[in-house]
């Protein structure tokens, strides 16, 4: 069976954006796959549902590659290069082999001194904040994994300004000659960077990257090194941001778990993955491309480059899956959960996601007993486009003094 209808998501406006999960169980509903019309300009085939989700993310007749995009498709890619999140097998495989040679876990564990050491000096410019307001997006949300992620990838703290207002416009809903501007913007940064990185390497990441060869001799081009240069720097904070921006929100406004998990901080990890699962921050990820006629649910998807979106922040609402979806439960058993993929293309950050959500909500919540929502959740405005969920702003306050 093929399906013509198309369910214009842009024309559900603010409401869609601000709640979508009530949208997506319907779909649930009537079946796995959906024609939609989505905010950033395109016809997509949307998939819901944990099973049919999951099977997607897996499916390899779905490519990452904007090459196998339709003639007629409208937007342009926003990556400033090759990386692996944009390819297929075999070169999906070598690209991630060589950034996982320089993005280790024992690199990643050894950020936790620094991760902590940034997010007490941003808590303490909280604490002086005058009449115990703040916007938490602004004062710990992005502050935090742009740090970090710099850092770790050498970005001069200058230059981290620039990178909020580039990412902003390339993941949103934006015009598409604005979204193409930041990336032209973001690609020159870049490669002026790795010409940098090239005369005066550091010890950071991307001067690791540069110089990285594995036992074959291979090597990054230039090309893929400003590739997985953006990735890591637009995937390396935004996720976070947007995490950790979530996951307060979930606990400010579900005070019987946030009650629980200050009694009992030992809690916190499984608690993120609650958050993840709950309203995580990728709310359909990076763009698939039929390469042949997939059959999903009865739906016949055609093979000619058509758009498949997975709509994994449904798959982690499905009841089929997870009892009581809609309720936010720190104590909930998350394990399957898709918030950072499935499959080969699962995220190669999530580590380092993790242990910032986690050492950021454990000292927030240390620091801060009497924190609270400093407005009406309905009043919070969200951000928009398909990919990335967050509020753009999250007003708190607290008792000062305390």
């Amino acid at each position: 069976m093929t399906t013509t209808d198309v369910i214009d998501l842009v024309a559900m406006g603010e409401d869609f954006v601000r709640d979508p999960y009530p949208v997506y169980a319907a779909l649930r509903e009537r079946g796995p796959v959906h024609r939609v019309r989505i905010p950033e300009g395109a016809e997509a085939w949307l998939v819901v549902g944990y099973e049919a989700g999951r099977a997607a993310l897996a499916d390899p007749r779905l490519s990452k590659r904007w090459e196998n995009a339709a003639d007629t498709f409208p937007i342009s890619s926003p990556a400033a290069g090759p990386h692996m999140l944009n390819q297929d097998p075999p070169d999906h495989g070598r690209l991630r082999k060589l950034v996982v040679r320089e993005f280790t876990p024992r690199r990643i564990e050894q950020l936790a001194p620094r991760v902590q050491e940034i997010t007490d000096e941003l808590l303490d410019a909280m604490i002086a904040a005058p009449e115990g307001r703040a916007d938490l997006v602004e004062a710990l949300s992005f502050p935090l994994p742009i740090s970090v992620i710099c850092e770790l990838l050498g970005v001069p703290t200058l230059d981290r300004a620039a990178f909020r207002d580039w990412t902003n416009t390339i993941l949103s809903g934006a015009d598409p000659e604005l979204r193409q501007a930041a990336t032209r913007e973001t690609a020159a940064y870049l490669a002026e960077l790795m010409e940098r990185k090239r005369r005066d390497p550091g010890q950071d990441l991307m001067s690791d990257l540069v110089r990285t060869t594995d036992e074959d001799g291979d090597r990054l081009s230039h090309e893929e090194l400003l590739g997985t240069a953006w990735l890591l720097l637009v995937a390396g904070h935004e996720t976070t941001v947007n995490l950790i921006s979530n996951g307060v929100l979930a606990l400010l406004t579900h005070p019987d778990q946030l009650a629980a998990l200050r009694k009992d901080m030992t809690l916190m990890p499984n608690a993120v993955e609650e958050m993840l699962r709950y309203d995580g921050p990728v709310e359909t990820p990076t763009f698939r491309f039929t390469t042949e006629p997939i059959e999903i649910g009865g739906t016949v998807v055609p093979g000619d480059g058509q758009l498949v979106l997975v709509a994994m922040a449904d798959a982690n609402h499905d009841p089929a899956r997870f009892p009581a979806p809609d309720d936010f439960d720190i104590r909930r058993p998350t394990g399957g959960h898709v918030a950072f993929g499935h499959g080969i293309h699962y995220c190669l950050g999530a580590p380092l996601a993790r242990l910032e959500a986690r050492l950021a909500l454990t000292s927030l919540l240390t620091r801060f007993p009497t924190l609270t929502l400093d407005t009406h959740p309905a009043a919070l405005t969200w951000r928009e486009g398909m990919l990335i969920r967050g509020p753009r702003s999250l007003p708190v306050r607290w008792e000062s003094g305390r």
